[in-house]
């Protein structure tokens, strides 16, 4: 019982200080109200992030990442997607309004490019932008490539990474980094296949980690598929990527 209280104010106090880090935005899409977060370093002028989060909305895992990155340097900007009074209260709606902006990409796109927007607004160097996606938001990262949106590169994080096979492979010319978990049973081989003939395409600057004995969502400590040395590794290497194209 000791313990379990001490992991319990453990994680209250991680979640206090994850809070003051982060500060909550109003912004619109068309007449759709959104609520995003941004760490506390906004205004300064720094290389900025876009989180793109899971398919419930903005969870913890976006609000670790946004800290984190703080403290690498960036301003990072939590994205929301499905708006004020459209957050799913389970996964069967989750999956629903997230199986709707897949299917209306178009959609998707739109609201990505209003958080980048926002983003900007918030100070980021419009100059030196990456986006980074969970799950549906790592769907989101390869929407943000396909869109041809001007930022230096995307890393989608367990994403989809299937599109509509009556859309054509189009150019992408901004950098990808895919990070998959190898035993992810969402994504079927020939997903993988097709995004790699589509990334041939353009010759785009692509790179596909995968990490082993991993399922779906290995990132996340919430998870039962959590996988701690991998998200580790996951996490150093988006570092990296994104030291290199924005610093």
């Amino acid at each position: 019982m000791k313990r379990s209280i001490t992991l319990l104010t453990l994680f209250l106090g991680l979640n206090l200080t994850i809070a003051q880090n982060l500060k909550p935005v109003s912004y619109k899409d068309g007449e759709q109200k959104l609520s995003g977060l941004v760490t506390s370093n906004a205004g300064k002028k720094l290389p900025g992030v876009l989180i793109l989060p899971a398919w419930k909305g903005i969870d913890n895992e976006a609000k670790n990442a946004a800290t984190e990155l703080q403290k690498q340097g960036y301003i990072a900007f939590v994205a929301d997607i499905y708006g004020e009074g459209n957050i799913p209260a389970d996964n069967a709606a989750a999956a629903k309004i997230a199986g709707n902006y897949k299917q209306d990409y178009k959609a998707y796109q739109q609201r990505i490019s209003v958080a980048l927007e926002e983003l900007k607004k918030q100070g980021a160097n419009p100059e030196k932008i990456a986006v980074i996606g969970y799950c549906f938001g790592g769907t989101g990262a390869l929407e943000t490539a396909r869109a041809g949106f001007p930022v230096s590169g995307v890393v989608s994080i367990h994403g989809g990474l299937a599109k509509g096979n009556d859309r054509l492979n189009v150019p992408i010319k901004t950098k990808v980094l895919v990070e998959h978990p190898a035993d992810d049973e969402s994504v079927k081989p020939e997903d993988m296949n097709n995004l790699i003939a589509e990334l041939k395409t353009g010759k785009t600057d692509f790179q596909i980690i995968t990490y082993a004995n991993s399922k779906h969502t290995f990132t996340s400590p919430e998870s039962p598929d959590y996988n701690e040395i991998m998200a580790k590794r996951a996490w150093n290497h988006t570092l990296l990527f994104l030291k290199e194209i924005l610093k």
